[in-house]
């Protein structure tokens, strides 16, 4: 028998102390190398995009892999390539942890374009504000002192 799944992960982290250091003229090079790794994974990327602080996925992963283990690969890497290539001078490292949700196949379309409208969405929210409505609408349970 085969392994069928069909879950989509909202996953957003941000980078450490949300510093805006993810400069928007590449920022399209930082989700075209995401974009790489999550192809390595044998996974299905649907969209990425963010702002200055963090950047969202919307991804389907392939049955062989651990969402905890996807994302590490995704922060490490990506962070590897980024002190490696000068890419944004600011940057330090990412935020210990991250939100991943979980969406079914009927909400990927509204899920791609409010992730494609992340500049306009954060005209108005903080990343902060943004994270703790996610989690609220999502029914995860968390303690504030640690998105602080």
């Amino acid at each position: 028998m085969s392994t069928y799944t069909q879950i989509l992960y909202h996953i957003v982290f941000s980078t450490k102390e949300r510093q805006a250091s993810l400069k928007i003229d590449r920022r399209e090079d930082l989700f075209r190398y995401i974009w790489g790794i999550v192809k390595n994974k044998h996974s299905h990327l649907y969209r990425i995009n963010g702002t200055a602080d963090h950047p969202h996925v919307l991804t389907s992963l392939h049955p062989t892999v651990c969402l905890a283990d996807f994302v590490k690969e995704i922060k490490i890497a990506s962070s590897k390539w980024i002190r490696e290539n000068r890419v944004f001078p600011c940057f330090t490292h990412w935020q210990d942890g991250y939100g991943a949700f979980t969406h079914s196949i009927h909400e990927k379309d509204t899920q791609i374009d409010y992730i494609k409208n992340q500049s306009e969405h954060h005209k108005h929210k903080t990343f902060l504000e943004e994270y703790r409505e996610l989690l609220i609408a999502s029914g995860i349970d968390f303690e504030e002192k640690y998105l602080a």
